[in-house]
């Protein structure tokens, strides 16, 4: 006697679609993949382009000049480290992956946070797709992009924006409903156009859950770092897959430390950026 009187498999329904969509949009999907890899290409030779002493020194100054003194030390110590562990290759690539990707992620997340901030019956139709998102298991969405892009880093690429997206869109709703109201009417009174409010008013009202936001996408996109090791997306995270699958402790640590080090440097540099010279806060 059969036990299972009902059986799912989502994979008997998904799996056709997914081969009808490789069939019918392969142009659209390589053209995506090679927009990623020139985009990625492009950031990784900048990166890597001068020596390591160089970059870092490079960094150093644009942090001290354009922040302050505080990020610049920051800069040194994580670069350093980064090259000090023999890691300055793998961490370049890991920074390019993430600065993509995080990019990305804000900008499909910002517009539809300020979108879900105004319309109610749109943030209440997206929540049960974010939680979704946020509950399924990171690797999961590493299955179907890899089965729409092939292996290598677009489709890490791709993994990571979906995984960064919702906590962006939920903070940056957050961010803009916690707008004081007065604000708002006071800048309809003194006949500001909207997008006059949006720029002058609300987002810089709105600025440190914004901040909260851009660290969770930064760091929910640096986890999915070692994740993306699994599909060839080089970096740092294919370091710790090697230390792993070899038993290799020291090359495991050395590069958990590097992925440690990156996430401090774009949370610090990235608030500052924002924040300006004068008002970053320790966080």
């Amino acid at each position: 006697m059969n036990l299972y009187l009902i059986r799912f498999s989502p994979g008997e329904y998904l799996a056709p679609g997914v081969d009808w969509l490789n069939t019918n949009f392969h142009p659209f999907f390589e053209g995506v993949t090679k927009l990623i890899e020139t985009v990625l290409g492009a950031i990784e030779t900048a990166l890597l382009y001068l020596p390591p002493y160089a970059m870092i020194l490079v960094a150093v100054l644009l942090a001290g000049f354009a922040i302050n003194i505080r990020a610049a030390i920051i800069s040194l110590v994580a670069l350093a480290f980064c090259f000090g562990a023999g890691l300055w290759t793998a961490s370049m690539q890991t920074l390019a992956l993430v600065a993509v990707a995080v990019a990305f992620s804000v900008a499909v997340a910002f517009p539809l946070g300020i979108l879900a901030s105004r319309h109610r019956r749109f943030e209440a139709g997206i929540r049960p797709l974010l939680d979704i998102m946020q509950t399924v298991p990171p690797w999961v969405y590493l299955i179907p992009a890899v089965m729409l892009f092939s292996l290598g880093r677009v489709p890490a690429i791709i993994a990571t924006i979906i995984y960064g997206v919702p906590p962006m869109l939920r903070l940056t709703t957050l961010a803009f409903n916690q707008v004081p109201k007065d604000l708002l009417e006071l800048g309809q009174a003194t006949g500001a156009p909207p997008r006059a409010i949006l720029f002058k008013i609300e987002i810089p009202s709105a600025m440190p859950t914004l901040l909260v936001g851009l660290n969770q996408c930064i760091l929910l996109s640096l986890a999915m770092v070692v994740l993306a090791g699994l599909v060839g997306a080089g970096g740092l995270g294919a370091e710790v897959t090697r230390g792993l699958t070899r038993m290799e402790m020291g090359l495991g640590l050395r590069a958990g430390l590097a992925i440690v080090a990156i996430a401090i440097l774009l949370d610090r540099l990235s608030k500052g950026a924002l924040q300006g010279r004068n008002n970053l806060h320790p966080a």
